[in-house]
């Protein structure tokens, strides 16, 4: 009974919130209003989101348009859909399928056990489903987090090795523009690719190459590639020395990169002590156990 009370209340408070919500929606500030007055020709994002198929994006797309209208998905895990190269629609789908599967999967499990005879109150069933359709739901935004957070640690360490081979292009007496087409032609790997794209960009464009390496770095949300971009548009535009500059930024990251992969080494570590003290436990368990059983036998 109070389980089915607490669903009725989440439902009836979902509903009065989506009237209100309909009834007073909210209103813009005063940047969105300064913006729609003097619209500016929107940049074309230098990432791509190629679409993607499968069961799950196939059961969820009818909810697509329903999770959108409630302001799905955010705008953080827009900009890791972007790093990640997946579709928003694609992302909304996953979430709805796995929603769906997790709720409806206990109520299966409990009408075969139903027709079987050994049924279970069905306040387990419901709970369980719930729990499973809550979890399948943020489940995609979690795996989308991870896999952006891992390809954002992979582009800065390109972004050092990207540093590097344009300091040493400059040394050897290169322009600007040609080192940093030439460096990212060397590398390989999606980092260099995203780099070479965003050159390529700026040179069909007819614009300079640091605004467009800006424009990345905003939307990978790497703060390295914004300042390498500021750096080169000094260099750019007036002149300034910037191989010193890259030399400091290159050795900066090098750093920055040492001191994370100890960090990563010493979680791994600390992780590693308990499993290590549950084994020692257990062997000592194990070798005194006849002992002891021999002392209590005898008292």
């Amino acid at each position: 009974m109070t389980v089915t009370l607490g669903l009725l209340g989440t439902g009836v408070g979902l509903g009065l919130w989506s009237l209100l919500v309909w009834l007073a929606p909210p209103r813009p500030g005063l940047s969105d209003l300064m913006a729609r007055l003097h619209p500016e020709p929107p940049q074309q994002p230098l990432l791509t989101t190629p679409e993607a198929g499968g069961w799950a994006v196939r059961l969820g797309a009818p909810f697509t348009t329903a999770l959108r209208s409630l302001g799905l998905p955010h705008r953080d895990v827009q900009k890791d859909l972007a790093v990640t190269e997946r579709s928003a629609d694609v992302h909304l789908a996953e979430k709805a399928a796995l929603a769906l599967t997790g709720l409806v999967l206990p109520l299966a499990v409990e009408l075969v056990l139903a027709v079987g005879g050994r049924a279970l109150p069905w306040a387990v069933p419901a709970s369980v489903a719930m729990a499973l359709a809550v979890s399948g739901f943020l489940l995609p935004d979690l795996t989308v987090r991870a896999q952006a957070q891992r390809r954002r640690e992979a582009f800065r360490h390109a972004l050092g090795a990207y540093l590097n081979l344009i300091h040493i292009l400059l040394a050897g007496g290169a322009g600007i523009d040609a080192a940093l087409h030439d460096a990212a032609r060397t590398g390989q790997g999606w980092a260099f690719q995203q780099l070479r794209r965003a050159l390529n960009t700026a040179r069909l464009t007819r614009s300079s190459p640091w605004t467009t390496l800006g424009q990345l770095g905003e939307e990978l949300e790497i703060a390295e590639l914004t300042e390498l971009a500021a750096v080169l548009s000094l260099a750019g535009t007036e002149g300034s020395k910037v191989r010193a500059s890259l030399a400091a930024k290159a050795a900066a990251l090098r750093s920055q990169d040492g001191a994370a992969a100890e960090g990563q080494a010493n979680a791994a570590t600390e992780r590693m002590a308990l499993p290590g003290m549950l084994m020692a436990f257990g062997f000592v368990i194990f070798v005194f156990y006849p002992a002891l059983t021999q002392i209590t036998a005898s008292l």
